[in-house]
């Protein structure tokens, strides 16, 4: 299923939008990007309206997208892959605009946008979580990687072979959940449970294969226990600077004096613990994230996406989200 509303035209655009901004939302705000588990979807959603209901104003969806029913993901087994998705980020190649997804038990793939075509897409284990990919990344050569949080690893599949390649490199890495690739540093930067990981890819686009190249400890809260690393961004607008998150707080990582950082503007309301997913938007300053909220069907769930810079917040009506960003093509 797939929604080819115009996200680009709708974000350059004020005008495009069928509602008025709400109270206190700066102009510009981006689209906002969800990966939504209880219907199985990943949602753009308007940006100009605090409270999303889909069923009661269709409108508010720019875009949607999921592999059920649709023939182009049929060997992927979505029935029995596409449970929980739980990654959604959208990067450019070769002036394609690409959705990078992924599920917990199995899916995974690289969707154009706003066709909702197949470049690339793979099943690792269709139907259990014994690999659970839990977020992806593009490549320059049009490669993807992928982190798998229970499969304890981390690969580079052959991507740009075309959408079913299957030949991969890769490494492992203790409770891999997020991936994100540093075009000034070349290198594929990783976080698993406890460590920040820096990859070299070599080889050829054929032939990938992975390298690291640095290894970092993550903060740990407590003495003896696990960091529990789980998402990583960039810091838009802030070159050498990555958004980490992990069970206790939210860092910022200065790659240029190798430091986790928690000094940053907006820290007092944005570091927290259980945060799944943070980005910013440089353009308007603001920052969003989400956290699990108590009395819904998945501990790990919301149906809020917290906005910081001003304070905010968006609601999903009879949501159940894991993580957001601002869309941003990069």
């Amino acid at each position: 299923m797939v929604g080819a509303l115009p996200v680009g035209a709708a974000y350059a655009s004020a005008a495009s939008s069928p509602y008025a901004a709400g109270p206190g939302i700066p102009p510009g705000t981006p689209p906002v990007l969800l990966t939504e588990q209880a219907s199985k979807r990943i949602l753009v959603l308007d940006p100009r309206r605090r409270v999303w209901d889909p069923a009661a104003e269709p409108g508010v969806v720019r875009w949607q997208f999921s592999p059920l029913g649709d023939p182009r993901y049929q060997d992927l087994r979505p029935d029995v892959s596409w449970v929980y998705p739980c990654e959604a980020k959208v990067r450019v190649h070769r002036k394609r605009a690409l959705v990078l997804t992924t599920a917990s038990f199995g899916f995974v793939a690289a969707v154009e946008y706003p066709t909702g075509r197949r470049y690339w897409g793979a099943a690792l284990g269709p139907g259990d979580d014994l690999f659970n990919p839990h977020s992806a990344e593009l490549l320059p050569d049009g490669n993807v990687a992928v982190a798998c949080s229970t499969g304890a690893l981390v690969r580079v599949y052959a991507a740009s072979l075309g959408p079913d390649a299957t030949r991969y490199a890769e490494d492992g890495l203790k409770g891999a959940h997020g991936l994100h690739w540093d075009r000034a540093r070349r290198v594929l930067w990783a976080i698993g449970d406890d460590d920040l990981v820096a990859y070299e890819v070599g080889g050829t686009s054929a032939r990938p294969t992975l390298t690291r190249a640095s290894v970092t400890p993550l903060p740990v809260a407590v003495p003896g226990k696990t960091a529990g690393g789980h998402d990583l961004f960039p810091v838009a607008g802030r070159p050498g600077r990555l958004w980490v998150t992990t069970n206790a707080s939210v860092y910022q990582y200065d790659q240029r004096h190798g430091t986790f950082v928690r000094n940053y503007a907006g820290s007092e309301a944005i570091d927290r613990a259980s945060v799944k997913a943070v980005g910013n938007d440089p353009r308007t300053g603001q920052v969003l994230s989400t956290v699990p909220e108590k009395g819904l069907e998945e501990t790990w769930w919301t149906t809020k996406v917290s906005v910081h810079r001003p304070a905010a917040a968006y609601t999903l009506v009879n949501g159940g989200i894991y993580k957001a960003r601002w869309w941003l093509p990069r």
